[in-house]
């Protein structure tokens, strides 16, 4: 008789909220041409990145999204 495989628990995601880097999404989501948000000036992709980013990419993403919120 085979025994049933151990149920895994899920793997833990990092939390959509770190106390060390905030969201900077205000909630105005509508992408430009090159899809990065006219709120949070975040690309499409690092928005979808930010949920499983730890904190070290995060500082890195907002760096960015601040770069191109700068260039007018």
């Amino acid at each position: 008789m085979t025994q049933p495989a151990p149920v895994r628990p899920p793997k833990p995601l990092f939390s959509n909220v770190s106390p060390a880097v905030p969201s900077p999404c205000i909630s105005l989501c509508r992408l430009d041409e090159q899809k990065v948000c006219l709120g949070c000036f975040r690309h499409v992709e690092d928005i979808r990145e930010w949920r499983s980013a730890d904190d070290q990419r995060r500082r890195v993403i907002v760096a960015q999204a601040e770069q191109r919120k700068a260039v007018p």
